[in-house]
């Protein structure tokens, strides 16, 4: 499953996509660009897209259970 960021924001159908499998993240978004300006949300954008490259997905994961302290 891709990441919200994976997609590209430039084909209505891949952003079609996004809000579907997304629909929080999609919203958010929304009220962030309306609180933000051009420059300030895709500065955000970019940075959130280039964490997601140093997150492992919850899927990846290898062990079933809990780690304990």
């Amino acid at each position: 499953m891709r990441s919200f960021y994976e997609f590209n924001r430039n084909s209505p159908q891949e952003r079609q996509e996004q809000y579907q499998l997304y629909p929080e993240m999609a919203l958010f978004h929304v009220a962030l660009r309306e609180e933000l300006g051009e420059e300030e949300y895709n500065a955000f954008y970019r940075a959130e897209k280039e964490s997601q490259r140093f997150t492992v997905p919850m899927y990846h994961q290898t062990t079933s259970k809990w780690v304990h302290a």
